[in-house]
């Protein structure tokens, strides 16, 4: 594996959590819903078991806020990088890739938020599904389009 597929891959995953957000917040603004608790428990879940003092407040309210998001841009990334070392630094089908990541970050938020016991999946309504299925499909199709993007064409015999 080249380091430049590593750093490919990160870019690829940090485009597809642009994706992810972008979708998430014009869900929001359409149907007028509230932005989710689940990034800010999950940061309260993870500072709690590294015994990580977020402070008092307002303060400790503003460090989660920041570090929600990064959280969430972190696993993207790390997606990013575990998919370039599957894909060998080769394209991938832009389907199978798509299904690939989106599948794979969805996979890792749930099962951590599922681990953590901020949320189950199991009682979920239709609705909740599907604000979590198409931003996470955004997600996958935009890294795989990038990573692809960034991979060298195919060359053409004369």
């Amino acid at each position: 594996m080249r380091t430049v597929d590593v750093a490919d891959g990160a870019i690829a995953g940090a485009v597809g959590s642009t994706a992810l957000n972008v979708v998430t917040y014009l869900d929001m603004a359409l149907r007028g819903r509230p932005e989710s608790d689940v990034p800010q428990e999950t940061v309260d879940r993870l500072a709690g078991i590294a015994h990580v003092d977020l402070g008092n407040g307002a303060r400790a309210a503003n460090r989660r806020s920041g570090l929600g998001p990064l959280i969430g841009y972190g696993l993207g990334v790390v997606a990013g990088v575990g998919f370039a070392l599957y894909a060998g630094g080769r394209r991938q089908p832009l389907p199978v890739a798509t299904g690939l990541l989106g599948a794979g970050v969805m996979t890792m938020t749930d099962g951590s938020i599922t681990v953590l016991g901020i949320s189950d999946p199991r009682t979920w309504r239709r609705s909740d599904w599907i604000s979590d299925i198409i931003p996470h499909l955004a997600y996958g199709l935009a890294a795989a389009a990038t990573w692809n993007r960034l991979r060298r064409p195919p060359a053409r015999g004369r």
